[in-house]
């Protein structure tokens, strides 16, 4: 019976200490994405993310977030001659999957933040602007993955309830495989934890 009311002790003691090192959050932002392609420039397109996040451990923690974002790329594509060049895009809507291991270095009110983990990313929506010419001469450009692999790393700062992180994102998996297509992106955003 000692053992019993000892383990229940030692389990509420955990439990507790748990809920004292765990945070709850909403977070928003914007982010600038590429997709690397070969044979073909590509240029910057803007975009947002918005989404929660919960955060388990102060020092040494695991964030796991979900979130719903917007990415993707411009091309410019040459023509036969060489001398002018074509133009196409593509808008992803994803839903996005980070599990992040970060290190904490400060207190409650003032945190310095690194971390890094996988992302998994699934394709909801895909809109993209290609010509005909285009699809003629790049079959198969546009056959995108619905869903890819990818990294985050980056730096982070809390300020109280306020959350702020920089991150680098790179693709693990090609987004299509035809012309090594890679998304990465920049991503800026702010947060709210509620407790």
């Amino acid at each position: 019976m000692k053992k019993l009311f000892l383990s229940i002790a030692i389990i509420v003691t955990a439990a507790i200490s748990a809920k004292a090192q765990f945070s709850l959050g909403i977070k928003g932002g914007v982010n600038f994405s590429k997709i690397s392609t070969d044979n073909v420039s590509e240029s910057t397109k803007t975009g947002y993310q918005a989404g929660l996040f919960a955060r388990f451990g102060s020092s040494l923690y695991l964030q796991p977030e979900l979130y719903l974002g917007s990415s993707g790329s411009k091309f410019n594509f040459p023509t036969s001659n060489n001398n002018t060049t074509t133009e196409g895009k593509v808008k992803f809507t994803t839903l996005n999957l980070p599990l992040l291991i970060g290190k904490g270095f400060g207190g409650d009110n003032l945190n310095f933040r690194i971390m890094a983990g996988p992302v998994y990313s699934y394709v909801l929506d895909k809109n993209d602007n290609f010509s005909s010419a285009i699809n003629g001469a790049y079959q198969d450009f546009g056959d995108y993955k619905k869903s890819t692999l990818g990294f985050q790393a980056g730096a982070g700062v809390d300020i109280g309830h306020i959350t702020a992180d920089f991150r680098y994102e790179g693709g693990l998996t090609k987004i299509n495989e035809n012309f090594g297509q890679r998304q990465n992106l920049w991503a800026l955003s702010v947060g709210f934890k509620f407790f």
